[in-house]
């Protein structure tokens, strides 16, 4: 069992940062790729950005790409997203996701993901 703790969720204007953060308990965390998804109200769960098990390598859907920085530190079990120029669209509770099956690169699906997170809440002001 692997459990997961989001926080770092909070009303932030637009154009400004937030740093969130996953907490890992449990099965031993360096295992896994881990992802970010969020959720806005009446829309689907959204890929965000995920990381090999290594922190070695890291994938993010386009709209993210370079406002978005994903990271972990294994030895603290904990996985952060950086986020940067934040838009009103960005506001959503934004999850975070281990997997436990090895790829060959990390799943941007939410169905591929097997341990979730209670979701913390990110508002952006326009």
């Amino acid at each position: 069992q692997v459990q997961l703790v989001e926080s770092g969720g909070q009303l932030v204007q637009a154009g400004g940062s937030l740093r969130l953060s996953c907490a890992a308990s449990g099965r031993t965390f360096s295992t896994y790729a881990m992802a970010w998804f969020r959720q806005a109200p009446g829309k689907e769960r959204e890929f965000v950005a995920a990381i090999t098990w290594s922190g070695g390598s890291a994938y993010y859907a386009d709209s993210m790409k370079g406002r978005f920085t994903i990271s972990r530190d294994n030895a603290k079990n904990t996985m952060y997203l950086q986020m940067n120029s934040l838009k009103p669209e960005d506001m959503a509770v934004y999850y975070c996701a281990a997997d436990v099956i090895p790829r060959r690169l990390p799943a941007n699906q939410a169905r591929e993901y097997y341990y979730w997170g209670q979701g913390t809440q990110v508002t952006v002001s326009s």
